[in-house]
């Protein structure tokens, strides 16, 4: 069964959506492996590209479930899957560095932009009220309009950066409480909760994420970027935390020298495949409302988003995919 077939079949609404291509319309494309990573945004992005790279470029598509650190080790150790695509930088160590430094991987994009948002955030219906909350220095010179800081659960990495941004902003000093979270669920429900009764909320999030795909969220400036401060921040022991905003961290469509060599029209359409974080947010959120799977959220996203993604193909492709364009 063809990938194609998979996501004909995906919903109700794709079914006429999708029609076969001959195969003598489709360019010359051999076989092609890529990554799935086993998180719902990463999954969303390989059954789209696996989709265009069949039905747009004619190629034979592999999809290979994975992690970030199996996939580096198997590209080292095996110069396979061809693409690694969702790849977060910052969970790699040097192990990716060293594989671009040995010419074997080639950083061809970064599939999201800005990349994964890290954050503290108010809602925008609180910012539009009272814009002076949309800075740090003016939520810690009103904490009776947010009340408390969301804090981050114990054990994630971002409990240690906030904690740190705590302690150098002496944010409880201002009237903020601190409440720290047990889990990522009870995070988000506040978030939620807040959010439906049109009440103050002030804590950490990060995207692509369905909170931030749900619901008008805006980004409280702490300032520049201080890479050397919030390195420290990242140490739960540092004796001189600093303020620091937090920054966007790279995620990357990576292939092999090989498929570079091999096929460089399939390469030149993911150099170009790119969604905005907070697309990927809104997708991510219509794909819990709806209880739908990947392939069904990359059938919503090629149906009512074309304009975005015939942007990433090439001539021919576009004209192989144009019955799906015109549709769109």
């Amino acid at each position: 069964m063809t990938r194609l077939t998979l996501l004909a079949g995906a919903t109700a609404l794709s079914a006429p959506f999708f029609v076969a291509l001959p195969a003598a319309a489709q360019q010359e494309c051999g076989e092609v492996s890529i990554t799935e990573m086993n998180w719902a945004s990463a999954q969303v992005v390989t059954a789209t590209a696996a989709f265009l790279m069949e039905n747009g470029y004619g190629c034979d598509v592999a999809v290979v479930p994975s992690d970030t650190v199996p996939a580096v080790t198997s590209v080292s150790e095996n110069g396979e899957p061809d693409i690694v695509t969702e790849l977060w930088l910052n969970s790699t160590g040097d192990a990716y560095e060293r594989l671009e430094e040995e010419g074997r991987v080639v950083r061809v994009n970064e599939v999201l932009v800005p990349g994964g948002v890290e954050g503290w955030w108010i809602p925008t219906y609180l910012a539009e009220e009272h814009p002076e909350l949309t800075t740090i220095e003016g939520v810690m010179n009103n904490p009776d309009l947010v009340g408390t800081f969301n804090n981050c659960p114990d054990g994630w990495g971002c409990r240690v950066v906030s904690d740190n941004l705590i302690r150098a902003l002496d944010l409880e000093e201002s009237g903020i409480e601190v409440f720290n979270h047990g889990s990522g669920e009870t995070l988000a429900t506040s978030m939620a909760s807040a959010y439906q009764n049109e009440e103050p909320w002030f804590g950490y999030y990060w995207g692509p994420t369905v909170p931030l795909g749900q619901y008008d969220m805006t980004k409280v400036d702490l300032g520049e970027v201080k890479p050397d401060v919030h390195a420290r921040n990242q140490n739960p022991d540092t004796e001189n935390p600093g303020v620091s905003d937090f920054p966007a961290a790279p995620i990357l469509t990576s292939v092999t020298a090989d498929l570079a060599d091999r096929e460089p029209q399939v390469v030149e359409f993911l150099s170009n495949m790119e969604w905005e974080t907070a697309t990927m947010s809104s997708l991510l959120a219509w794909m819990e409302e709806n209880n739908a799977t990947a392939e069904e959220t990359a059938v919503y996203f090629l149906r009512n988003y074309p304009d975005t993604w015939s942007g990433w193909l090439n001539d021919a492709a576009r004209e192989n995919l144009s019955a799906l364009l015109q549709q769109g």
